[in-house]
């Protein structure tokens, strides 16, 4: 399983149109895409502005492929999210999973 990982920035005062915009159009077509396996999308505050991070879960890098293309550092920004965020990372990182634990109470 691999995990991509990807920063946008935005100014408090419109920090919630990018979660609006990846809840109604990102994750959707996400969900149609093979190998996808789910997303986080946490934020935090940096000094005056919003930095989003964005977790995505696939099962292997040619399902990353099938989304983002040949070039799958490339990062696949919407012009949806362009217009919701200051600016963000033009690249991705991808990390390899080694192991996954759930909380035991999270088990039952």
């Amino acid at each position: 399983m691999i995990i991509r990982e990807w920063h946008g920035r935005a100014d408090p005062a419109n920090a919630h149109a990018y979660p609006a915009h990846f809840r109604a159009v990102v994750l959707p077509e996400l969900r149609h895409v093979p190998g996808f396996l789910g997303a986080h999308l946490a934020r935090r505050q940096i000094d005056e502005r919003i930095e989003f991070l964005l977790l995505t879960r696939w099962r292997t890098l040619d399902s990353i492929r099938a989304f983002a293309g040949d070039n799958i550092a490339k990062a696949v920004v919407e012009p949806g999210a362009v217009a919701a965020l200051e600016d963000f990372d033009a690249t991705v990182q991808h990390y390899e999973i080694l192991e996954e634990a759930d909380s035991p109470a999270e088990q039952g």
